[in-house]
């Protein structure tokens, strides 16, 4: 018995990370001006601001980025287990299994194993698993 499901969504935004690359890319670009600037007479202060931008856009890029990566582990969304409950009509023998695709209530499926009539399904269900409530910090 295989369990069906369907592969869970943890992509983050193409926008999101284009402004995230280019922060980090301005980023790197200031902290390459501030070491030029560093060597050229007279831009100390030019080049200790450039560093302090770069390193502060470096930093604040790579935190998002790890973030919203956190954050989309912590929302990926799982298929729920859709079960099938097959009857048979002569004897009362219940069997349960996963839902296969095609299935659809008063079906007639396989043979029963004790007295060999046809089996009906009798009902789909998806199991409900109580989640976790999180607190929030505030």
């Amino acid at each position: 018995m295989s369990k069906a499901s369907s592969p869970t969504t943890t992509k983050i935004s193409s926008f999101m990370l284009m402004i995230i690359f280019i922060v980090l890319a301005l980023s790197l670009t200031a902290i390459i001006l501030a070491i030029n600037a560093w060597y050229t007479p007279g831009q100390e202060l030019t080049a200790g601001y450039l560093l302090l931008i770069g390193v502060l856009g470096v930093a604040m890029s790579t935190y998002i980025l790890f973030q919203t990566k956190k954050r989309m582990l912590r929302l990926k969304i799982e298929a729920p287990s859709i079960t099938t409950t097959i009857e048979c009509r002569k004897c009362d023998f219940k069997s349960i299994r996963e839902f296969q695709r095609g299935d659809y209530i008063f079906k007639e499926v396989e043979p029963c194993q004790k007295c060999n009539v046809n089996m009906l399904i009798t009902a789909i269900y998806r199991e409900v698993k109580e989640r976790k409530r999180e607190r929030f910090p505030f």
